[in-house]
């Protein structure tokens, strides 16, 4: 059994490329999204690496946006009928999730970081049986880094990735087991 992280991931990978967006036309906005894409899935396979834990936050949700949105200044629509958004066209914040946010904001801005977390997924339960290709984010080439320039700058994404950055640190410190 697989469990299914893909609306975390989207949800998530969405609000990194709301908040930081690309810059350039449709084609920068594509690498961008795949560069956010790419760093939310590492992060969120090292946040929950067992289909276990990938059930459960399936079952419990993530926990939203709401923090991020703050700290970020970004603004939800309040497209519901409560100008909440949370049965509007802002629904999918409530599967944002900040852990993951704040690691995959790490990982765009410290290729060091990226290339350990990516070695960490190595026979997990989320790689078993999947090739991995992550060279967006490990080996950004100019035109990958001119459309993230915004994605991709530690200053700007500083208020995010020092949100729970220490502990992804930790979790790939020398010796440490991958458990969130």
């Amino acid at each position: 059994m697989r469990a299914d992280l893909s609306p975390l991931i989207a949800a998530t990978s969405r609000w990194l490329t709301r908040a930081y967006p690309a810059c350039g036309g449709a084609f920068a906005s594509a690498l961008c999204e795949v560069q956010a894409r790419q760093a939310v899935t590492v992060a969120a396979w090292l946040r929950y690496p067992t289909v276990m834990d990938a059930a459960l936050v399936g079952l419990a949700g993530p926990g939203g946006s709401a923090r991020l949105d703050w700290i970020s200044g970004t603004e939800a629509d309040g497209g519901g009928p409560d100008g909440t958004g949370a049965d509007g066209p802002d629904a999918w914040r409530s599967w944002v999730d900040e852990v993951v946010a704040s690691w995959a904001a790490c990982l765009l801005t410290d290729p060091e970081l990226a290339a350990l977390a990516v070695a960490g997924l190595d026979g997990g339960d989320h790689t078993t049986g999947v090739p991995m290709e992550f060279r967006r984010l490990l080996a950004p080439d100019a035109r990958d880094r001119e459309a993230a320039a915004l994605l991709r700058h530690p200053d700007l994404l500083a208020p995010v990735s020092d949100l729970h950055g220490t502990q992804l640190t930790n979790l790939l410190g020398p010796g440490q087991a991958l458990i969130a």
